[in-house]
């Protein structure tokens, strides 16, 4: 079985495995204040262009998400979001669990526009309502979106202006951040994310790590006391040096941009061979989730030998399939994927 179900199911660099081997028998204190997780967090501040940046290590995407929405919210308030986020769809109600609720927003693509949040924020302050309702406290995107697609710059950059114009903070899920950096569609580079929102994530699981996410604050306001908050929403790692010894081979001789790389010339490849049978995309094909429109007869063929997930059906025999590519996705498999198209 060829998989093109995740960007997580194979394992990691070589480099990383080679260096936890290498590691394996020393000593270091635990919890994120290692030598190895220092280093790495100097290693990402000159990457992110912010020598100021608060670089933090936690296990895992939802984690990562829920400390830091956690961290900002007070108890009365909710985090803006595209009615399909990840934080809405696919962390089991995580948010919710720790008494906030996902304030959510129409999206064709999985994009929230400035405008849409500046006309919500406004609907929350001159409605009749006002405090009997959830108040706007976060906004939340995710770069690439959960549907593979991409903010230009100067969307960010009007999104963030909006965030400032009415004192929220922007808050940027980056656990496929290096495949939508390394997109051809792409605009922006990672200084860029760091200067346009309060806080974002590094991913790592999904981009050649075993696993683990860099949590990169670039906003004074947000800092104080986050480790209280890792540690009581169970994202710091008592061995803690696991992920900073990961982090630095990641930004070591630009691993995790060629690692990205790598995954979107996949991606791209996989893109054309579907496009050149005349097979459609229910949105954009910008990073490496791909959304082709597919017979169910096709998809039936193909299921016998590779792995991918159902999206949604368009009618009684079509239905959107979700294809991904990773880092370690082998060229001849996406031959042998477009060989049976």
């Amino acid at each position: 079985m060829i998989r093109f179900d995740s960007d997580y199911i194979e394992g990691c660099i070589p480099e990383i495995l080679e260096a936890l081997q290498n590691t394996n028998e020393e000593q270091t204190i635990g919890y994120g204040v290692d030598p190895h997780c220092e280093n790495a967090r100097a290693l990402i501040r000159k990457a992110v262009g912010r020598a100021d940046a608060d670089v933090h290590f936690l296990v895992g995407g939802t984690q990562a998400n829920i400390t830091v929405i956690t961290s900002v919210l007070k108890h009365y308030q909710g985090a803006v979001c595209a009615v399909t986020g990840h934080i809405n769809e696919h962390e089991t109600g995580a948010l919710e669990a720790c008494g906030h609720k996902c304030l959510t927003i129409q999206s064709d693509n999985g994009t929230l526009t400035a405008q849409q949040v500046d006309q919500l924020i406004y609907d929350h302050y001159h409605g009749s309502a006002v405090e009997h309702t959830v108040q706007p406290g976060l906004v939340y995107i995710s770069f690439p979106t959960e549907l593979g697609t991409l903010y230009s710059r100067k969307q960010l950059e009007d999104l963030y202006a909006v965030c400032r114009k009415n004192n929220i903070p922007l808050f940027i899920d980056g656990a496929r951040l290096g495949y939508a950096l390394a997109s051809d569609k792409n605009d922006m580079t990672m200084q860029d994310i760091a200067n346009n929102c309060d806080m974002f994530y590094i991913g790592g699981t999904k981009v050649g790590a075993l696993f683990g996410e860099a949590v990169v604050i670039t906003n004074p306001a947000y800092k104080k006391d986050f480790r209280y908050n890792i540690k009581q929403r169970g994202g710091m790692l008592a061995k803690g040096r696991l992920l900073g010894i990961q982090f630095e081979q990641l930004f070591t001789d630009d691993r995790y941009m060629k690692v990205s790389r790598h995954c979107m010339d996949m991606a791209k490849k996989l893109t054309d061979g579907f496009a050149s049978r005349g097979y459609s995309f229910a949105f954009e094909a910008e990073t490496n989730q791909l959304f082709p429109i597919l017979p169910d007869k096709k998809a039936e063929e193909l299921a016998k030998e590779f792995a991918f997930t159902p999206w949604g059906r368009v009618d009684e025999n079509h239905q959107i399939f979700r294809f991904v590519t990773s880092f370690m996705t082998k060229p001849e498999s996406v031959d042998r994927l477009i060989e049976m198209l």
